[in-house]
């Protein structure tokens, strides 16, 4: 499963030429906003249970196993 910000990075990396400037600037954006889309999941996953606060480490878990991601 892919959250919709990496199916479009995915999407911008395979169909645009990467030589031209215009292409680097949108995967620059949107590499910019994984991070922020993961904060909004997190507060989402939150709000979700009976937490003051995300349990970071279940969370990340979560994230990176059902999003194929590497820690970061």
């Amino acid at each position: 499963m892919k959250t919709p910000m990496q199916e479009l990075l995915e999407w911008v990396r395979a169909t645009l030429p990467m030589d031209l400037d215009t292409p680097r600037m949108i995967e620059q954006k949107i590499e910019s906003m994984l991070e922020k889309e993961k904060e909004v999941m997190s507060q989402v996953y939150a709000d979700g249970g009976d937490w003051d606060e995300v349990p970071q480490p279940r969370f990340k878990n979560y994230y990176n196993q059902t999003f194929n991601t590497k820690e970061k």
